[in-house]
Parts: C-alpha cells; structure tokens; sequence
C-alpha cells in the first residue's frame, strides 16, 4: 500500500460505519423546469455505484449538486455523516469529495506529471508557498505513484496537448485521485474512447483501491455494468429502478427504456 492509499485508509476508518452518500429528497428546479425530484440515494463506504439514464434523465444535475456546483431546491445531503447541503464546492473537496467532468480540463501547456503535481499541490495544505519544490517533495513522490495508476508512467513528460482524447481522460482520473479522496464522481469518462482506451478504463477503475467508493455516470454499459457493485436507473429526474448489474441488464422495462429510447425531459 503507498502511503496515499494508507493515509486515504485512515481517514476511511475514522469516520466510522457512517454511509459515504445520503441523498434525501433532493430536488433541483430551474425555473419552470424540474431537473431532479424526490431523490433518495444511500451509497456505502467504498461502494463504486453506476448511474444510468438517457440524455435528460438528470444524471449530471445530480453529480452537481452532490459536489455542491449547484444547491438542490430541496433535501438534504450527508457526506460520511456530515450534512453538506448548504458547503461550497471546495469544502467539499476538503472533506473528500473528487470528481471528473464531461469536458476534460487540463493544462495543456505542461507536462502529465506536471498537471498532477498541481492537482496534488491544489488540496495539500502548502498550494499557496511559492518555493519551488525539493527533488524529494512528498507532494511529487504522490504525483509519480498516481501517474503510473492510469498507466502513463511512459508519457508523464509528455505535454498534454500531445495525448490522445483517451489518455487525457486518464490524466483527468489521476487529477481526481490526488490527495487521498474519499470519494470521486467520474461522469462519462468513457465518452468518446475506443474500444482499447475503454478496457484501459475499466482496468484503471477496478484497480482503485477497494476503500475508495466512486459513482460512474456512463452511457456505455458494457463499461458501466463490468466496474459497479450496484446500478441506480435515471428517467427524468427520478430513480427510475436499482439493483444488481445483472439484474439491471435482465430488466425489461430497463431495456425498453434504455435501449428502446423513451420520452426525457
């Protein structure tokens, strides 16, 4: 275990037998417009959890509202036990909480290893010093052990703007694991990738320490069903259906709505 895992270890243990996410009643309007009504959602610590549903279904509303980039109109949110409802977006990143986006947002002048060494500064207690790190800067030891995480330790001295879209999403998970997260929301990271670069994913994902819990919004379900213990369905702005991966993948209704397309908000 490297010592970013231990550290992210420790911090598990003590929050005690506390639920990682409690979502209760969780509504989100614009306007006229209910993107999100009535969500209910308890995810366990260490629990890696699919959420499906078409365009519309409300997916990334609620990854927004999880990481505090939007505050729900109603309900409330606990993180491992903490209600969070009303904490900007980086009290909750201080507590735990990563997570990726549709678009990747890089630094596409430097370096991978550089683009990690920031993201690992920005959540550590030193990202405001303007000294310029040691050779043996712990910070720069965890950037080294993430970026062979994703499987980039050949191209960390690679600028950015050189990557494919595939190992720029790679990037962009390693980004999210630094500083020891608790928990992360990667929402599609499989957009766009070929068939390699996607079992490149799901073996980066299922090689997340057992401790560290995440939610995959996804369309590709063949991605989706193979790196979660549980699925929660999506239809417009409600939990539409949840279970097992198989089960999921069995229901019909599932699959008529899924597959057979259906009517989104």
């Amino acid at each position: 275990m490297t010592m970013t895992e231990d550290r992210s270890a420790r911090r598990l243990q003590a929050t005690g037998t506390e639920n990682a996410l409690e979502l209760r009643g969780i509504s989100k309007l614009f306007g006229a417009l209910r993107a999100l009504e009535g969500i209910d959602l308890t995810v366990r610590p260490g629990e890696r959890r699919a959420v499906l549903g078409s365009n519309g279904a409300g997916k990334t509303t609620l990854f927004n509202c999880i990481t505090g980039d939007f505050l729900p109109t109603t309900g409330t949110i606990r993180f491992f036990g903490e209600d969070v409802t009303a904490f900007p977006a980086h009290e909750r990143i201080r507590r735990g909480l990563r997570r990726t986006y549709q678009i990747s947002l890089l630094f596409t002048g430097l370096s991978v290893i550089d683009n990690i060494y920031i993201a690992c500064r920005g959540v550590s207690r030193g990202r405001f010093s303007f000294i310029r790190p040691r050779r043996d800067d712990a910070l720069m030891a965890s950037a080294e052990t993430l970026v062979r995480v994703v499987h980039l330790e050949d191209l960390k001295d690679t600028l950015v703007s050189s990557l494919s879209y595939g190992q720029q999403r790679q990037l962009e998970i390693a980004m999210a694991l630094a500083g020891a997260p608790r928990f992360i929301l990667f929402d599609e990271p499989a957009a766009g990738l070929s068939p390699t670069e996607r079992s490149e994913l799901v073996e980066i994902l299922l090689g997340l320490p057992s401790h560290m819990g995440y939610i995959i919004i996804e369309h590709d379900m063949d991605v989706a069903l193979r790196v979660a213990d549980f699925v929660t369905m999506m239809h417009n702005g409600r939990i539409f259906k949840e279970g097992k991966p198989a089960e999921i993948e069995e229901d019909p209704e599932v699959q008529t709505l899924y597959l057979g397309g259906g009517d989104d908000a």
